[in-house]
């Protein structure tokens, strides 16, 4: 029997290329994102390059009660989601003083309130079928206060410390939660979060959608409760434990200040 992934933010970046791997083990989709036409051209591509079924969602959800939406659909078509990948997410560089408060609200909805919504909906389906697997996009932003990007990393901490708190609890239920804490990737994230001439994007090699998508899938199958992609990042996030934490905003900063 296929199983379904639903997955969130797959019409680009890593989404896009988590889609593709899901659809390569011969699995049907659901995918979602505010741009349905790329969906529906993701659509085309996988079903007649795999042979799967694709169900397109096109939702804004930085909309309250989108997933609740989402979820709807799927129960009226009858579709039994196996895995869920939250992967919708995005950022905005700026000063907290200076920042759009609507740009805030709609990333605090998409980042957390989504992701929180769409695992109410679908984990106790999980549960009583003994049998699920949760993957929920978090960032090596998740370990640390964000200076420039606070609303964001302020978003991923609560992604991550959510993702362990409910993998402890379901641990004995055979389903699994993965936090998948990657670290600068060419996703198109820095233009959207005006980011691009920052230190971190500039001066740091970042990885590509498709090894962070193909390592975030592989920790999701195996269960593994937080995965950290980078080698250079996991030793950043050991280090960061002995730096006291006043010097971490600090160094974030300067990472974060624009070069020429």
């Amino acid at each position: 029997m296929k199983n379904t992934a639903l997955i969130t933010g797959a019409s680009s970046g890593i989404g896009l290329e988590l889609a593709r791997i899901h659809a390569s083990k011969g699995d049907n989709l659901v995918i979602v994102a505010r741009n349905k036409q790329k969906l529906d051209e993701l659509k085309s591509e996988l079903e007649s390059k795999y042979g799967v079924s694709v169900l397109t969602i096109g939702i804004d959800l930085s909309v309250p009660d989108a997933p609740k939406e989402v979820y709807a659909i799927t129960k009226a078509a009858r579709i039994r989601i196996d895995y869920l990948i939250n992967n919708a997410g995005f950022g905005n560089f700026s000063l907290y003083a200076d920042s759009d408060w609507e740009i805030n609200k709609n990333m605090i909805h998409v980042n957390i309130l989504a992701v929180s919504q769409f695992i109410r909906l679908y984990l106790p389906e999980m549960i009583e079928r003994k049998n699920g697997k949760i993957l929920n996009l978090a960032s090596s932003a998740a370990f640390m206060p964000g200076p420039l990007l606070s609303v964001y990393y302020a978003t991923k901490a609560y992604v991550l410390s959510l993702s362990q708190g409910v993998n402890s609890e379901i641990s004995k239920s055979g389903v699994t939660m993965t936090a998948l804490c990657p670290g600068p990737t060419d996703t198109g994230f820095a233009v959207a979060a005006d980011a691009v001439d920052s230190r971190v994007f500039k001066k740091i090699k970042m990885a590509t959608p498709r090894s962070v998508a193909e390592y975030g899938y592989h920790a999701m199958m195996k269960g593994k409760p937080v995965a950290l992609d980078n080698p250079m990042v996991k030793t950043a996030v050991f280090i960061f434990r002995f730096i006291p934490r006043s010097w971490i905003p600090i160094l974030v900063r300067w990472g974060f200040s624009k070069v020429n």
